[in-house]
């Protein structure tokens, strides 16, 4: 079953790699509008995922993510739109040369061909990953998770009559709808077909990928993101984005999960958190728990949590080296920040701190494909290899040498 769906995928690459700008174009159209069309449908659909997920026990957080309601719908459709209009990378030209051999030579910016994608629940990247790949010309196969089986099933049959309708191959994008674990293992290994795989899920899965896969990985996605709140800052002001990093929407990845700031201003600041943040469960190190009640202690280990829900983690620091130390020891490289007036300190904490979005008097809930002007993203990679942050086009395309003469030898 998956070396077919492998092998579909291959042959489908195949024409998407020669597809005008147009045709893709309006391929992404054709599923904008199939979504809208039929928006109450999905939702329908996504309620049965909801419903078998509250009876199986799922977190308010998973629950969250598997939510697709007329609100999720409608940006959705709204990134596709955007990335309808943003440039085709494919077939741009850079680094052109004439050598003293005769050869003229340019780098051609080309898809990556095959992309497998596997994530967990997570609806709405079934469309991201799609339309991305589709724009930059890539076939995709997409293994969502069992939560969202039945909403994933029906997102992938509208995708499949907008490609119809728009003269593609329906084959750019598949899903594998067994939800048995032994089929990714097997996905793993099609690297006669597939030329990346993107683990969009926890620590298991992506060491599960990075271990057994014979296709490379970009890895990523985990956010254990931190926001340092040096001795300048305005406090106030430092409060609404952290209260934003944290509340807005605790269950994603560039969710906030620590709050470090320095000794001198711990005083005011714990119990400020402590007010502003009603909602939300703080643990702390002993120095934070002793300003406010509201704050426990925190257990070993969990400054290393993802959180995904409404807690936060508050640690006090001596300084910004500590401060530092900390992320160093601590963060998934997704994203951090420094909220500070000192020009000196913001300078040395975007330096030294190695993520892949660093952030300074900025919320961490930036680190989005959309928000970042490139339509949607199919992962953030915290790896250093090819992509870094959040992956939009340039990050699906690769290049060829592309070499011109007449009639040129080598001499």
């Amino acid at each position: 079953m998956i070396t077919q769906l492998a092998q579909q995928a291959k042959l489908a690459s195949f024409d998407l790699a020669v597809a005008t700008t147009a045709q893709k174009n309006t391929a992404l159209e054709n599923i904008r509008s199939i979504i809208l069309e039929n928006a109450e449908q999905i939702e329908q659909v996504n309620q049965r995922d909801i419903n078998a997920g509250k009876e199986n026990g799922l977190t308010e957080a998973l629950l969250d993510r598997l939510l697709l309601n007329k609100e999720r719908i409608l940006g959705i459709a709204n990134d596709i739109q955007s990335l309808i209009a943003m440039d085709d990378p494919v077939g741009g030209e850079y680094d052109g040369r004439a050598l003293e051999n005769g050869l003229r030579l340019k780098k051609q910016i080309v898809p990556l061909g095959v992309v497998g994608v596997i994530y967990e629940a997570r609806p709405n990247v079934t469309l991201d990953i799609a339309c991305l790949c589709l724009k930059t010309g890539n076939a995709s196969i997409l293994r969502g998770g069992k939560e969202t089986l039945n909403t994933n099933t029906y997102l992938v049959e509208l995708i499949g009559k907008a490609l119809i309708d728009a003269g593609i191959n329906k084959d750019a994008v598949q899903l594998i709808t067994n939800p048995d674990r032994a089929l990714v293992l097997e996905l793993l290994k099609q690297d006669k077909y597939i030329d990346m795989i993107i683990p969009r899920g926890g620590d298991t899965l992506q060491k599960v990928c990075v271990e057994n896969s014979t296709i490379p990985v970009i890895t990523g996605g985990i956010g254990i993101c931190h926001l340092y709140v040096d001795a300048s800052a305005d406090l106030q002001k430092a409060l609404d984005v952290i209260e934003n990093a944290k509340v807005q929407r605790p269950s994603v990845c560039n969710a906030l999960d620590t709050v470090l700031m320095d000794e001198s201003i711990a005083k005011q600041l714990v119990p400020l958190l402590a007010k502003r943040l009603e909602q939300v469960t703080l643990k702390g190190c002993e120095r934070a728990a002793a300003l406010s009640e509201r704050v426990s202690q925190i257990a070993d280990g969990e400054y290393s949590k993802e959180w995904l829900s409404l807690t936060l983690g508050i640690k006090v620091v001596d300084d910004i080296n500590q401060a530092i130390m900390h992320i160093r020891e601590h963060s998934s490289g997704h994203s951090d920040g420094i909220l500070s007036e000192s020009l000196s300190n913001t300078n040395k904490f975007v330096a030294a701190v190695n993520s892949a979005a660093v952030y300074v008097n900025a919320s961490t809930r930036f680190t989005d494909g959309s928000q970042f002007g490139l339509g949607a993203e199919v992962a953030v990679s915290t790896q250093k290899l090819h992509a870094r942050g959040p992956m939009g086009l340039e990050a699906l395309t690769t290049y060829k040498w592309v070499g011109e003469g007449d009639y040129l030898i080598r001499q």
